[in-house]
């Protein structure tokens, strides 16, 4: 069959459409082409076109996020991950995304490729990871659907990252209803690496080599791109070939031999082949460069006889990279992968074209314009319908003033104390490595934040997923600048200071317009936290389609990912009260506010309210205050108000340091919602008695309230003098409640 009639094979609209391209699309990729795309054409662009890899109906959007900050080393978007200074000639590489569609349809694998691929796209770039965060959202706990997938994906997660050798040292998770179907796996990497040492996602050079390296390439994964880019249904489970194969074993053969080739000097640039695969990486990195390649995908190490080539360049087989070698200098690439027994082919080379061609058995298969294919570039950009959520209108008519006080406080701390959404997470953690390459510095002296030293130095990385998304659906906007201001609490309470972001945007359908219109707020709120914190966008993920028939859109969940230094590890703080005696100070506002507070839900059954008290100005001051604080070496121990309200922030501290604690309420305000009232821009200080003036003062000077609630006791609870009993029966409860939810008859 000649070239040219291979390429003139046309398809039609109606297969267009199967492949998940819209009928406008197909009328301008024949526009693009000159003629009517074959089938394998007609599959790249209809990866290439995904919202997962396009962001076509979010890039709009995504640009009016900051994107520019004196830390940043490069923009947002323009590498596999983003990358910020942090002085000493030292960089981090850090980057969140989503596994959601695999891990709903096979968690085990699906959680443990997401691992996978946020790690490789750290290593890319020259970076070794150092730590793994993960933020998950599952259905009702006392469901049996919800438990299976709760198992296989913390399985996952704990088993790639255990055997490939980097700690898991942080994360969250939640359980509502709206996960049932649709959960939510989200996977951080951090890595590090010296100025001058990082490797560019781009081809350059016409003549250059291109190599495939790592594993062959299989038919798992073919499509995943598109899989993502859908809702789930009933039939998901008959995409099962969607999700991929993940060996962590290869990837950490993968990782050594990645660093070393970059050392050599010999890489013009490298990619991992994540969503899209072999498609994927030849386009964006020929785009980058303005450049096209020629590539023979028979060359190419497949793990299956006879593979098409549309299965070729559309599988998403883990642990592979293609890069692209400066000519004459190939033998010393294929000398390290040699070493580490690693497959390193050559399948093509780099061409001044700006075209991507691809061959088969001597046979010109595709011939596409790589320009065409990326985001930036010739992909489509939508802005959709908006409309605002009915039931906002709604939740404005509630007020939890209105419910009574309850006789027993005790007995919803009780209760709060043992919530999914609250207790310990210690039956996840255990099965995490959170020891190996023994710089994880919070193992036994926990922080809000997740603490890495840094070899060397003086200076420690402090790090943390945060997003409640209870209050981004009670607004949007007003829940997304939360989630940026909560993870930067975090790290202030642990001695740091937030550097930089990056954000997993898990949504539903974006052609719903009262989605829509949740993303574009949230976005917004993200967007003017993210400016007042100085914490630039430095690039992540976003994930659109997840829903369900059953279930709807999943709740607005913008998950933050924040980095930050503390620049001298003896002030680094802890959570963990220190010693009987020490006063209990608030720092931040008194509120009895319980507006979309767990306790409002288990004890007044109130499932929906509006979003709790938040003032982005209050919020930074007091952090100030508080970074000013601990600098000054007046605080003993510090922990954010967030879930559970000030009697679950003093237990955890309390549980930590293994004592005890006594607080006061205030009078003439409701004692549940100083209790359990989740308003924000508060965080529990334990201080010396002596240095209560001096915390005092700096406060006013800073205009920032403080009030004092009580003190730490040997072991002894009590509120309003009240027995609460022993912190030894609190922790049993705490630490054993979840393992008894997911061992409870039936399970």
């Amino acid at each position: 069959m000649s070239e040219q009639q291979t390429l003139t094979q046309g398809v039609t609209v109606e297969t267009a459409e199967q492949l998940g391209l819209l009928a406008e699309e197909f009328d301008k990729i024949q526009r693009v082409l000159g003629r009517i795309p074959n089938f394998n054409e007609l599959s790249v662009y209809s990866v290439m076109w995904s919202e997962h890899c396009s962001y076509k109906n979010s890039i709009r959007w995504l640009k009016t996020l900051p994107r520019e900050g004196r830390r940043l080393l490069v923009e947002a978007g323009e590498e596999n991950a983003g990358l910020i200074d942090l002085g000493d000639g030292l960089a981090c590489a850090f980057k969140i995304e989503s596994h959601n569609h695999p891990s709903a349809i096979e968690p085990y694998q699906g959680a443990a490729t997401g691992v996978g691929g946020i790690h490789r796209d750290i290593f890319t770039m020259g970076a070794r990871p150092i730590a793994a965060l993960n933020s998950l959202r599952f259905g009702e706990l006392n469901n049996s659907k919800t438990r299976h997938l709760l198992r296989g994906v913390v399985r996952g997660i704990g088993d790639y990252g255990n055997c490939f050798g980097v700690p898991t040292v942080g994360g969250e998770i939640y359980f509502e209803s709206c996960y049932q179907t649709n959960p939510l796996v989200n996977a951080m990497s951090v890595g590090i690496v010296e100025h001058g040492k990082t490797c560019s996602a781009i081809a350059q050079g016409a003549g250059n080599p291109v190599f495939i390296v790592g594993s062959a390439t299989g038919k798992d994964g073919i499509h995943g791109a598109t899989f993502a880019s859908g809702d789930i249904t009933e039939d998901s489970a008959q995409d099962l070939p969607a999700v991929q194969v993940g060996d962590p074993f290869q990837e950490k053969l993968l990782l050594e031999a990645s660093l070393e080739a970059i050392a050599t000097g010999a890489l013009v640039g490298m990619q991992d082949m994540g969503a899209a695969g072999i498609t994927c990486s030849t386009a964006e990195m020929s785009a980058k460069g303005k450049c096209g390649m020629r590539v023979d995908l028979s060359k190419v190490p497949t793990r299956q006889p006879n593979m098409k080539p549309w299965e070729i360049l559309l599988s998403e087989s883990q642990e592979r990279m293609l890069v692209v070698v400066h000519q004459g200098r190939e033998a010393e690439i294929q000398a390290v992968f040699d070493k580490w027994d690693l497959h390193c082919v050559q399948i093509g080379e780099v061409t001044d074209t700006g075209r991507l061609e691809y061959y088969m058995e001597g046979s010109k298969v595709a011939d596409i314009p790589a320009e065409s294919l990326v985001l930036g570039g010739g992909a489509p950009v939508y802005d959709r319908e908006t409309r605002e959520p009915a039931y906002l209108a709604q939740r404005e008519t509630i007020n939890p003033r209105d419910y009574p006080v309850p006789s027993n406080a005790l007995r919803a701390a009780l209760r709060l104390a043992v919530h999914p959404n609250i207790a310990s997470r210690r039956w996840v953690t255990t099965q995490y490595d959170s020891m190996v390459g023994i710089d994880n510095a919070s193992t036994n002296a926990p922080s809000d934040a997740s603490v890495i030293r840094l070899k060397n130095s003086q200076k420690a990385l402090a790090m943390t997923v945060d997003c409640n998304a209870r209050y981004v659906h009670a607004d949007p906007y007003t829940g997304a600048a939360i989630a940026v201001a909560e993870a930067a609490r975090n790290i202030t309470c642990s001695g740091g200071e937030g550097l930089a972001i990056t954000n997993c945007l898990n949504f539903g359908n974006p052609y719903n317009p009262e989605v829509y219109w949740q993303f574009v707020h949230a976005i917004r709120g993200m967007g003017d936290a993210c400016r007042r914190f100085g914490t630039p966008v430095t690039g992540g993920n976003v994930s659109f389609y997840n829903q369900s028939a059953e279930d709807g859109p999943v709740f607005p969940t913008p998950v933050i990912g924040m980095v930050g230094l503390i620049e001298d590890f003896s002030q680094r703080m802890t959570l963990d009260f220190k010693r009987p005696g020490d006063l209990l100070v608030q720092v931040g506002r008194l509120s009895e506010d319980m507006n979309s507070s767990i306790y409002l839900q288990i004890y007044h059954n109130i499932a929906y309210s509006a979003a709790p008290e938040f003032d982005l100005e209050e919020e930074v001051r007091m952090q100030n205050l508080v970074r000013r604080l601990i600098r000054a070496g007046l605080v003993q121990s510090a922990h954010d108000l967030s879930e559970g309200g000030l009697f679950i922030c003093a237990l955890e501290s309390a549980m930590a340091g293994r004592r005890g604690f006594s607080l006061r309420t205030v009078d003439g305000l409701r004692k549940d919602g100083i209790l359990f009232g989740e308003a924000q821009g508060r965080v529990l200080l334990s201080i010396r008695p002596e240095d209560w003036d001096a915390l005092q003062a700096l406060a006013e000077e800073m205009g920032v309230p403080v009030h004092l609630f009580g003190e730490v006791t040997d072991d002894a609870v009590t509120v309003d003098a009240q027995d609460y009993g022993r912190i030894s029966e609190w922790a049993t409860r705490y630490e054993q409640a979840l393992a008894d939810m997911m061992d409870a008859p039936g399970a």
